[in-house]
């Protein structure tokens, strides 16, 4: 019984998290769009404006449920629960910390990258479901544009697997610190093991995995709709995309998932790329700040504040890039993203065989 009251605080924990940064993502991005654009943002509501998505969502709570009269009903209303539950459980096998893991899979990598395909699913449920022009295209494009983007995405983590040598998420952090079981190797030659911090980093044991990274990360841009891929919610083209017919508390879950989303992309990339929860900093000497930067709450400060720096990236590239044409969508992921992460994933197996 304590099992199970354990596993429901945790889910809960994890809804709270992400119900909670949505709340910051959305101030924040206002700040930031607001600061780019040499305005002010929010300033009304609350010290700076820091109130004012609490008004939004307490206003968007009570609006009415509207259900267009000839919309598929059922799909219609289970398209914004699927889109936000397969996000949301993405989050279950991510590594907060050493030993802090909701669920620990040895097949974790594949989970996430398998559970958040059903996104899609829902994105087209919603757009077929709303019997709405718009959505409906909107729908499609998203469709389009998710599963092509999974492809140069997929190679650049399996670059990282071949790497790694596993799936589990655990095990691809505590290969990049000190506590690694394996010989880290900076640039496959010097044995960092002991000296931890940043050499030991994925991206630094094999430098051609920085190109991945890349690589992962505008895909990870395409697979939110995040700018400048966000022609599924062309509001010029498409009033707003596969949620145009969405109000109340449904329009919010499709909201809370492309900020969930939005943070797990990035919690993901900090995991395979970056460090996971290992601090940046390296053991000097006697001065051991790899060793003393360890531990659950040292692991969540780390991989948060990574994880937040790669979201601020997102923002701030939201408001500054123009949106791609769906042509350059294409070409950019067929003839670009895609060669490039099959010559990494090439480059991971030399790697492997002779560096390693």
């Amino acid at each position: 019984m304590n099992f199970y009251l354990i596993y429901i605080a945790v889910a809960l924990g994890l809804f709270a998290f992400a119900a909670l940064f949505a709340l910051f993502g959305v101030y924040a991005e206002r700040k930031v769009s607001a600061f780019i654009q040499d305005r002010l943002g929010p300033t009304e509501t609350g010290k700076f404006g820091s109130l004012q998505t609490f008004a939004d969502i307490l206003k968007m709570l009570q609006k009415e449920l509207i259900t267009p009269a000839a919309a598929d009903k059922v799909l219609f209303v289970l398209a914004p629960f699927i889109i936000f539950i397969a996000v949301y459980l993405g989050f279950a096998v991510m590594p907060w910390g050493p030993g802090l893991v909701p669920v620990s899979l040895n097949i974790g990598l594949f989970y996430v990258f398998a559970i958040i395909s059903i996104e899609t699913l829902g994105i087209m449920m919603a757009g077929w479901g709303s019997n709405n022009k718009y959505s409906l295209l909107g729908a499609m494009r998203s469709v389009a544009q998710v599963i092509s983007y999974e492809i140069p995405a997929g190679f650049a983590i399996i670059s990282v697997v071949m790497i790694a040598q596993t799936l589990d998420l655990q095990q691809i952090s505590l290969q990049q610190g000190t506590l690694s079981t394996v010989t880290i190797k900076f640039l496959g030659f010097a044995n960092v093991t002991h000296i931890g911090g940043i050499l030991s980093w994925n991206i630094f044991r094999a430098p051609h995995l920085i190109i991945a990274f890349i690589i992962y990360f505008i895909a990870s841009l395409a697979e939110c709709n995040r700018a400048p891929f966000d022609i599924p919610e062309a509001e010029s083209e498409l009033v707003a995309g596969f949620h145009t017919e969405y109000t109340g508390l449904r329009f919010a879950f499709v909201f809370l998932a492309e900020y969930s989303m939005m943070f797990l992309v990035s919690m993901l990339a900090v995991v395979l790329f970056l460090g996971a929860w290992n601090t940046p900093l390296p053991n000097m000497g006697t001065v051991h700040l790899a060793d003393w930067t360890t531990g659950w709450g040292w692991g969540i400060l780390w991989i948060s504040l990574k994880s937040l720096a790669l979201v601020g990236v997102q923002m701030w590239i939201r408001w500054t890039l123009p949106r791609f044409r769906i042509d350059q969508l294409m070409n950019l992921c067929w003839k670009v993203l895609t060669p490039l992460a099959f010559v990494c994933m090439l480059i991971s197996g030399v790697w492997r065989l002779l560096l390693m």
